[in-house]
């Protein structure tokens, strides 16, 4: 593990952790899996063939810092709107998404189609970072509600993230006119990786398991500060197409565990 990646980690969840179990609230850790919809230079913008087709996997860890409970003495804190309706998020967690052209360019039977359908690619991102999220309902009143309550939420935070790409193309190394879109010479196109932070937003909602122990679902967005995550990137003052960064669509089915 690359040491600024270890640093981060103890930052986002290691300091969170025992700092804070230092002013007495209470913790939560948790785990979840998921599916990834990738938008990037990879196929057309705003096609269902496109969203189809470049989707991944998701994995990752997260810790809860809850702020309505106190672990020294198992009571409530002071009662105050910010305590009863927000929670610190920190998280580790991975993503893969094998990438290709759809659309109807790719599918033209040209020279032009054969070159676009020929590249592929894969976008792997590791993020580390933190989320505040809003909770509506008392977070009280759902501590201790009877299994089967639920608990709706949105949150907005920002990650580090660091990506690894793998751009290629079937009919030879790109970089020439026989393997490479026109677009994306001379120099459109990499497989170097690289780090940026991005934002994150989700909606989701927990439901109530146990006493101790929740299921939930969310639906997050996250936007990159960099559109080389997917290893593709026109020039865009020559393609004015190309007019955002790289995003993504996450859904996300996680189960947290209450430590204290």
């Amino acid at each position: 593990m690359p040491k600024i990646l270890r640093n981060l980690l103890f930052l986002t969840v290691f300091i969170p952790f025992y700092g804070n179990s230092q002013l007495g609230f209470s913790h939560e850790l948790g785990v979840f899996v998921g599916g990834v919809a990738f938008q990037s230079d990879f196929g057309v913008r705003h096609d269902f063939e496109t969203n189809k087709g470049n989707t991944g996997f998701a994995v990752g860890i997260v810790h809860y810092l809850n702020f309505a409970y106190r672990a020294e003495c198992n009571c409530y804190s002071p009662d105050s709107y910010f305590n009863d309706h927000f929670k610190l998020r920190s998280e580790l967690s991975f993503n893969s998404t094998k990438l290709e052209h759809f659309g109807e360019y790719a599918d033209k039977d040209s020279e032009l189609g054969r070159l676009l359908k020929a590249m592929k690619g894969e976008a792997k991102v590791t993020d580390i970072g933190m989320q505040l999220e809003y909770y509506p309902w008392s977070i009280r009143e759902f501590t201790s509600a009877r299994n089967g309550a639920w608990a709706p939420f949105i949150g907005l935070g920002a990650h580090f993230s660091f990506f690894q790409n793998n751009t290629y193309s079937e009919l030879g190394p790109l970089g020439t006119t026989a393997t490479t879109y026109p677009s994306y010479l001379p120099d459109g196109y990499s497989s170097e990786g690289g780090n940026t932070f991005s934002v994150v937003s989700s909606v989701g909602t927990r439901y109530k398991l146990t006493e101790l122990s929740d299921l939930f679902v969310e639906l997050r967005w996250q936007y990159y500060f960099s559109d080389w995550v997917d290893g593709l990137r026109k020039n865009p003052d020559l393609y004015k197409e190309n007019k955002s960064n790289d995003w993504n669509l996450w859904l996300n089915f996680g189960y947290i565990y209450y430590l204290d």
